[in-house]
């Protein structure tokens, strides 16, 4: 698998409250394309970041309905992928690749 196609799995990293609590624990928490799988989002991680993956669980948030000046609009769905890192291993994501 070659480097585009990493890319093409890992949309982005997610950084919010959890995400920083879950990184205390050796996980980081990815925005990932809908249709990638759990080996496909181990693959890419160890190949673009060079760590070893213990485990990936996944989960697909629905999108939300919200509101703007009385317009109503639904969010897209989107999947998160939460990847456990073998011990000593880290990902510091507020860096650029």
């Amino acid at each position: 698998m070659s480097n585009i196609s990493h890319y093409d799995v890992i949309v982005s990293p997610v950084i919010t409250e959890k995400s920083t609590m879950a990184s205390e624990h050796n996980q980081v928490v990815f925005k990932v394309a809908k249709n990638a799988t759990k080996p496909e989002i181990k693959k890419a991680v160890e190949g673009l970041f060079g760590v070893k993956v213990k485990a990936v669980n996944t989960l697909v948030r629905k999108g939300k309905v919200k509101r703007f000046r009385g317009i109503v609009g639904k969010q897209s769905d989107f999947k998160k992928a939460i990847v456990t890192l073998v011990d000593g291993q880290s990902i510091d994501v507020t860096t650029g690749l």
